[in-house]
């Protein structure tokens, strides 16, 4: 199916733009986008026991295909024009409704080139259950490769939803979000009992409650000593033409300009990246807020740069990019290209695993600043 996958995606891109202007409605969207790719995951689109078309839900209404698995639904999928933006809140509540007052876990959102994948049986507002997008538009994949857009699409293929793939990755992503948050609280409540169990289990008579609730926030949320914060990140202006009352407040960026609206698993590998980056050299990394990207820095120096996708992070390293390890694929040389964050290699990261994988390039880049100060 792999290769199949990505030659489908590379016949559907050039589709795509060929198309892009021509205002298809969503029944041309479905035969000429919708229909090929689920063949390429396996979906058999003409077997109303594997695929169900306009199914018909249990308030009266009809989602246009029902996925299913030894005959029973395990997603829904409601398909919109090519075009769409996707982002009307009352259509997906419908679609994510549906699919929970069935019974069903997961329903998709599409318009024939961006895919969002939402959990029904997430406690949020319908908007709050995406898990993960990923988009077929060449223009807007922020560089993926065809392989990379497949590896994700091919989480819901008819083989990933029998072996019950996107009910793990839905497991790990939500249910560590939801421990992260709760952790949130205690740290930042700093509860006495909470305290009490801290000291407990240091077996050290000598921290008093005191110190340990200063250190709370220097682990928990990557806060260094002597007062080195982290901080949103004020750029500075250049100087306005000479006319009066033209200068206004200078912009604050923040970790909710880069958050907000990204799918549950690209925040989760934005929080797990920000525990590594500050695990390298625990109370010294400090993380900055810019316009387009987040920076990890000891002192003056950005060890590592992020960019948040709808389908990932896009990272920078400030490594050589002799360091690339052979056959390495979602890495590139940037050193000649024009880019957001600070470093010649530029890694794209869509899974948890892909994450751990590259731990080694991210700490090669901080020892860089370590050889460099010597």
């Amino acid at each position: 199916m792999k290769q199949s996958l990505q030659k489908c995606i590379g016949e559907l891109q050039a589709r795509y733009v060929k198309y892009r202007r021509s205002a298809l409605k969503e029944y041309p969207t479905r035969t000429i986008f919708i229909d090929p790719l689920l063949e390429a995951l396996g979906w058999d689109v003409r077997d109303p026991d594997e695929v169900e078309l306009e199914y018909a839900t249990i308030d009266g209404k009809s989602v246009d295909y029902a996925l299913k698995i030894n005959g029973e639904p395990v997603a829904l999928m409601e398909a919109k024009a090519l075009g769409d933006p996707l982002d009307d809140v009352k259509g997906i509540t419908q679609v994510v409704g549906y699919a929970a007052n069935g019974g069903i876990e997961w329903c998709i959102l599409t318009n024939g080139t961006r895919y969002r994948v939402y959990s029904s049986s997430q406690k949020a507002t319908a908007p709050n259950k995406l898990l993960f997008e990923v988009t077929l538009d060449p223009d807007g994949s922020s560089g993926d490769s065809i392989e990379q857009i497949a590896a994700q699409l091919a989480q819901f293929s008819r083989d990933a939803m029998a072996k019950g793939v996107l009910n793990q990755l839905g497991e790990e992503v939500f249910t560590t979000a939801k421990v992260r948050k709760a952790l949130d609280r205690l740290f930042a409540q700093q509860d006495v009992s909470f305290v009490r169990i801290i000291r407990k289990a240091l077996d050290d008579d000598t921290l008093t409650p005191a110190q340990i609730r200063a250190a709370l926030p220097r682990i928990w949320q990557g806060d260094a000593p002597a007062n080195v914060a982290t901080r949103a990140y004020q750029p500075k202006r250049r100087r306005a033409p000479k006319t009066p009352n033209v200068r206004g407040p200078k912009p604050m960026y923040d970790e909710k300009l880069h958050t907000q609206g990204r799918p549950e698993l690209v925040v989760e590998l934005y929080r797990a990246l920000d525990r590594l980056c500050h695990d390298l050299a625990p109370g010294n990394v400090e993380r900055r807020y810019q316009a387009k990207h987040i920076g990890w820095m000891v002192g003056e120096f950005t060890f590592c740069s992020v960019h948040l996708l709808q389908s990932g992070l896009k990272l920078w390293l400030r490594i050589s990019p002799s360091q690339i390890p052979e056959a390495a694929s979602g890495i590139r040389d940037v050193s000649r290209v024009g880019h957001w964050g600070i470093g010649d290699v530029e890694i794209f990261i869509d899974s948890m695993d892909r994450l751990r994988g590259i731990e080694p390039l991210i700490r090669a880049s901080l020892e860089s600043m370590e050889r460099n100060q010597r």
